[in-house]
C-alpha cells in the first residue's frame, strides 16, 4: 500500500466517522477500505434503538465495496476516538476474511493518526474462509 493510498483511506474513514449514527453508545467509528481496482469505500457505524442491533463501520464499508462492484479488500482502516487502537469486532473480522487474504493490512487509528498496523492473520489466526467450502470433484 502506498502513502497516497493510506492518506486516502485515512481521509475517507475520518470523514465518514463524523457522519456515524451513534446516539446510544456515543462511540462513532469510521472505516475505509481499498479494493482491487484502487477504489476507496467507506462506512460508519449506524446504531438502532433496538440496541445492540446496528451496523458496524467495517460492514458498511464492505457493503459499499460490493455495491460498487469490488470483490477484494487490499487494505482497511478503522478510525475511532480512543486512546488505544480499535480493531474490528469478531464478526467484522470474519466479514473482512470473506474478501481479504491473510496478509491484508488492517490499520487502526484515532481521528489524528494511524495508531497500529496488523494483518488479517494476526487478528483472525487459523480462520475459516470461502476456500473451506469449495466443492470437490
Amino acid at each position: 500500500m502506498t502513502e497516497p493510498d493510506l492518506d486516502a483511506l485515512f481521509e475517507a474513514a475520518a470523514a465518514v466517522r463524523e457522519r456515524a449514527h451513534a446516539p446510544y453508545s456515543g462511540f462513532s467509528v469510521g472505516a475505509a477500505l481499498l479494493d482491487e481496482a484502487g477504489g476507496i469505500h467507506a462506512g460508519c457505524n449506524v446504531e438502532n434503538a433496538a440496541y445492540p442491533v446496528g451496523t458496524c463501520a467495517e460492514a458498511g464499508a464492505i457493503a459499499a465495496m460490493i455495491a460498487a462492484g469490488g470483490r477484494e479488500i487490499r487494505a482497511i482502516l478503522v478510525v475511532a476516538d480512543s486512546p488505544d487502537p480499535v480493531t474490528p469486532c469478531g464478526a467484522c473480522r470474519q466479514r473482512i476474511r470473506e474478501f481479504a487474504h491473510p496478509g491484508t493490512p488492517i490499520l487502526s487509528g484515532s481521528p489524528e493518526a494511524v495508531q497500529a498496523r496488523y494483518t488479517l492473520d494476526q487478528l483472525l489466526p487459523a480462520s475459516f474462509g470461502p476456500e473451506h467450502l469449495a466443492h470437490g470433484a
